[in-house]
């Protein structure tokens, strides 16, 4: 049996999200190319508001934050501190290239890393996305370019509530949303989520991780910045 094919984790920190797109775009032409292999970019954006591709005619004039509209689908999200963000940028294999799939497994790995802190995860007929009994803790909005993905979900962690009033976030009331912190302890941070969202997207997509010696990650310039490497908790 042949080896599961590796996963480059980049933990960016926080980032601009301009920033952010600039770098998912440089990564998904190289992974168009086949100059590199997977990645998942794993940041937290300055406050924003992004609308993607699914957009109503919401008003967002009045907003005191930047919005910035995406190639992605769904409608308009906020995005700041204290989330977890995921940008997957994988070649998605011959039996994988099914968006409806894509975005369901998007969404379990979301599911388990709530089931780790003892929440109970959800989805809702007709809708992206994870909730939490009634309220949505996870914004999931995609798009691919030649089978290969780019964009992906959002995970409320510590996340001011409070910044999603003002609009409809993904056609919903802004009371909907949730964050982890208010179902589960956590501690300060978002370092062991992203651990655990790393674990979870290896289970569901069939992917390993660099070997330790080879994990320090970096950016998509091989002379860039090295970034923290991050620390996987076992199986």
């Amino acid at each position: 049996m042949s080896a599961a094919p590796l996963l480059q984790v980049l933990r960016l920190g926080r980032t601009r999200y301009e920033d952010a797109h600039q770098m998912q775009r440089e990564l998904l032409e190289q992974r168009i190319a086949g100059a590199i292999g997977d990645h998942l970019l794993l940041t937290e954006h300055e406050p924003v508001v992004t609308v993607g591709r699914g957009a109503s005619a919401t008003d967002l004039s009045g907003l005191d934050l930047p919005v910035v509209a995406v190639e992605r689908g769904g409608e308009a999200t906020y995005h700041g501190p204290g989330q977890v963000v995921g940008y997957p940028i994988l070649a998605l294999a011959q039996g994988r290239r099914d968006l409806r799939r894509y975005l369901r497994d998007l969404e379990e790995v979301v599911l388990r890393v709530l089931a780790e802190f003892d929440v109970e995860g959800t989805r809702r007929p007709g809708l992206t996305g994870v909730w939490i009994g009634a309220r949505k803790v996870a914004s999931v909005g995609v798009a691919v370019r030649r089978w290969v993905t780019w964009h992906g979900f959002a995970l409320n962690v510590h996340t001011d509530l409070a910044a999603f009033g003002g609009f409809e976030p993904c056609g919903l009331d802004p009371a909907v949303m949730t964050r982890l912190a208010d179902h589960a302890e956590l501690p300060p941070g978002n370092l062991l989520v992203e651990v655990l969202v790393v674990k979870h997207f290896c289970a569901v997509f069939g992917l390993r991780l660099p070997p330790a010696s080879a994990s320090g990650a970096r950016g998509p310039d091989a002379g860039g910045p090295s970034l923290p490497t991050l620390p996987i908790l076992p199986s």
